[in-house]
Parts: structure tokens; C-alpha cells; sequence
């Protein structure tokens, strides 16, 4: 299992002075046991924190605690923390009695518990991403400061004891991108305003968005999936269950349309294409170029898909003779989409005969003054064009290549064909 980074994000746009500081998660804080003095000296556990909205970060003001039963609540000033362990919140004793006083609300602040986790993040037009699933924090110098929102499922862990479980990366929400939240405006609804524009939509995983278009309906789901960029918008369409992808298809004008197909590959059409109406694939097959929507209505027919059907032609051939240093330049300047060039494909000088293969990671590893016949990988694994997909799943399966080559009986390589477009779905009947 994959396990996500644990490396702190950088926080822009620190108070001047912060000094060294360290990070928290409000969820793991939460129901910490609150003592005034020594461990022993328990008075109560974190029910909440309430922080006071400044510029540029809210600032924490407060300690809520809550013990229910009849009984009052307590509210411990900021001032009055001593430290944050793990295993405890220190405080000094009250100032005057044995409790502290009982929590009053204050125009300016909020509870993150009651006013941010569990809310629906919103965009600065109204449309819904997500919900906040955790709060990030920055403690320095005696001071808390909310820095971030997390709208990640990881949030959901951490608040359940289950952090060892995180197998995805944190999706932070920097609080500078959140408008002005009053208690009232909070209490009153179950939605976060956030100034959040179509660039940082555009930074969410496909996932996440796909995710979040299937809780929306009609013009809600409309106007997000309107706002992504092509790219984007294809990544999200490929992601969405059936029924979501349905709907949005229903929706998209024909230029649009045509526009974010052009995005996907003709194995990703196909399974799109599979789940639609009869009269939506027809509609959109006529977007097509010719020769995509003839491979499309092959993989669709009744017979079985071959890998003549499933090829890219996105792919990187070099000669043999060709430097290390040659390969880096001309890669560089190329342009290419990052997944055309997971390997550089070694042909014969006199043609597109497949000789060998390097990896792009051990390339970028190699001396300048290698060549690529010195450092390719030979014979090469590859299909052939008349492979079933059964047969292409196992190849991946085995060899768990990013891309395998097609070539055809004289080995002269016909394109390639990448592992999701394979291997998506694909259930342990695949041998190992």
C-alpha cells in the first residue's frame, strides 16, 4: 500500500516573525484531555478551537470545552496555554475559582468544529467541490494559526484514529482563498465560501472532481464541469461513474464536446462510449476523425478487441547510435506529453524495426557519452497487432510495464498501448 507523503507543505505569507514552527491537525487534536498543571490535573478534553478571523491567517483565541449533561461549558483564553503534547493539552490553572469561565460567542470568531469541518467547500461562483475533512494548523511561539483546509479523505481517517490508513496525498486548500466567515453566516448554512478560482479547480485530481460532480445535479454539475479546462475535463469524464458521465455528456455543446475528445484515447472513447445512449454515441462519434471512430466501432462490435485497435501513436523512437546527452536534449525541446515518454523505443538505422528499449528513469541516471545501443534493454517485450485484450492484460499483468510496443511480423513498431488503458477494471481472473 502506497503511503502518502509526510512532508510538511510550505505555508506562504507568514505573520513577520513566526519563528520556528511545527503543524498540527485539528482532528487529532480534538478530545485531547485538557490539564491544568500535570497530567493528573485533568479538567476537561478539547471540544473545540476558536479561532478569531485576522489577516492573513484566523488566529486562535480559545480552548471550548463541553461536557454536556446540564453541565456548563468552559472556555480557556490562549494565553493561558502552556504546551500541546501529544498526549495532553497543558494549561495554567484558573485565574480565580476552579473553572475557568463558561464560553461566550464573540463577533469575529469561530469554532472550527461547528463552523468549517463538514461544511461544503464552495467556489468563488456558488459551485460545490467538496467538504472540509480536516483543518490544518501552525503553532509558533505560543500562537495557533489555521494556515489550511483539507478535503481529502484523509481528514476522515485522521478524526477516526486511523491515520496509519493514508494512501492518498492531502488536498490543502490554503486559507487565503477563504472569504470573510462570520459565526452568524457560518451557523446559518452548511456551505464555506471560498475564493478559490479556476486555476486551483483545475489543480484537483480528476478523482476529486469526479467525485464531486456525482453528489451534484443539473445546473450545479453543469457549471463545474463548464469551468474545467479541456484537459482537466477529460481526466474528470474518464474518472465519473456511468451515471454522472450520462448527464454531463446530455449537456456539452457540440464544440465543447468535440473539444475535450480530443483529449482522450481511443481505448478511453470506447469504455466512454459504452455506457451512452445509442443516439448520444452516434452524435458524438461524428466528432471524430475517421479512422478513431472506425477503431471505436471495432472495439465496440461483437467481436473481440485487438491491439491494432487499442494503439497510440504517441510514442519516442531513437537510433542506437544517439548519445545520452542527444536523447535529454532533443526530449527537452520536444514538447511531448510527459506519458510518451516513460521509454525511448531503439530502432535500426534503416527503418522503425524495433531493436531495444531504455527507460526513461535510468536514462536520466546514464553518462552523457553513452549511447543507446550501449545502455537499451534487448529483446524487447512487445504484442502484436492481432493480441486480444485478454492477451495484452496478462503481458501487463507479468511484466507491470507502463507501456508495451506493437509491432508487427517484421518487428517494425506500429505504436503503443498504455497500462490504464488495459488494465482498468481488470480482476484477478488476470494471471500473475
Amino acid at each position: 500500500m502506497a503511503v502518502a507523503s509526510k512532508a510538511q507543505p510550505k505555508v506562504p505569507d507568514l505573520p513577520a516573525g513566526i519563528g520556528s514552527y511545527r503543524f498540527m491537525w485539528f482532528s487529532e487534536l480534538l478530545k485531547r484531555p485538557v490539564c491544568a498543571g500535570k497530567i493528573k490535573d485533568r479538567i476537561g478534553k478539547v471540544s473545540d478551537l476558536v479561532f478569531k478571523l485576522t489577516e492573513p491567517y484566523p488566529e486562535a483565541v480559545g480552548i471550548f470545552m463541553e461536557y454536556g449533561w446540564g453541565k456548563p461549558t468552559q472556555f480557556v483564553p490562549w494565553d493561558r496555554v502552556v504546551k500541546i503534547e501529544d498526549d495532553a493539552v497543558f494549561v495554567k490553572p484558573p485565574e480565580s475559582g476552579e473553572t475557568y469561565p463558561t464560553f461566550v460567542d464573540q463577533a469575529g470568531w469561530i469554532l472550527l468544529e461547528d463552523h468549517l469541518m463538514g461544511k461544503t467547500v464552495l467556489d468563488m461562483d456558488g459551485r460545490r467541490t467538496e467538504v472540509v475533512n480536516d483543518v490544518h494548523l501552525l503553532e509558533s511561539r505560543g500562537r495557533m494559526l489555521v494556515v489550511h483546509v483539507d478535503i481529502s479523505f484523509n481528514g476522515f481517517l485522521r478524526r477516526w484514529g486511523l491515520r496509519r490508513l493514508n494512501w492518498i496525498k492531502d488536498q490543502l486548500i490554503s486559507w487565503k482563498y477563504i472569504q470573510p466567515l462570520s459565526v452568524e453566516d457560518a451557523a446559518a448554512t452548511d456551505r464555506v465560501s471560498l475564493s478559490i478560482t479556476r486555476k486551483q479547480i483545475d489543480e484537483l485530481p480528476g478523482e476529486d472532481l469526479a467525485d464531486a460532480l456525482e453528489e451534484l445535479t443539473g445546473e450545479e454539475q453543469e457549471a463545474l464541469f463548464s469551468a474545467l479546462e479541456p484537459e482537466k475535463a477529460a481526466e474528470t469524464l474518464i474518472e465519473a461513474e456511468p451515471r454522472a458521465q450520462r448527464q454531463i455528456i446530455a449537456n456539452l455543446r457540440q464544440e465543447r464536446a468535440r473539444t475535450i475528445l480530443s483529449e482522450l484515447s481511443v481505448p478511453q472513447l470506447a469504455d466512454l462510449f459504452s455506457v451512452l445512449p445509442h443516439d448520444d454515441m452516434t452524435e458524438l462519434m461524428g466528432l471524430l476523425p475517421e479512422d478513431q471512430a472506425t477503431r471505436i466501432q471495432g472495439i465496440l462490435s461483437e467481436r473481440e478487441a485487438e491491439a491494432s485497435d487499442l494503439i497510440s501513436s504517441d510514442f519516442v523512437t531513437f537510433k542506437k547510435e544517439v548519445l545520452v546527452s542527444q536523447a535529454l536534449e532533443e526530449l527537452r525541446r520536444s514538447g511531448r506529453e510527459p506519458d510518451a515518454i516513460s521509454y525511448l523505443y531503439v530502432v535500426n538505422g534503416g527503418g522503425r524495426t524495433l531493436v531495444g528499449v531504455v527507460d526513461l528513469r535510468e536514462l536520466l541516471l546514464a553518462a552523457d557519452h553513452l549511447t543507446l545501443g550501449e545502455m537499451m534493454v534487448s529483446p524487447v517485450v512487445a504484442a502484436e497487432a492481432e493480441d486480444l485484450k485478454d492477451d495484452l492484460a496478462e503481458l501487463f499483468a507479468k511484466y507491470h510495464y507502463r507501456m508495451i510496443p506493437v509491432v508487427d511480423p517484421q518487428d517494425q513498431i506500429l505504436g503503443v498501448i498504455h497500462y490504464n488503458d488495459i488494465m482498468r477494471g481488470v480482476t484477478t481472473r488476470v494471471k500473475a
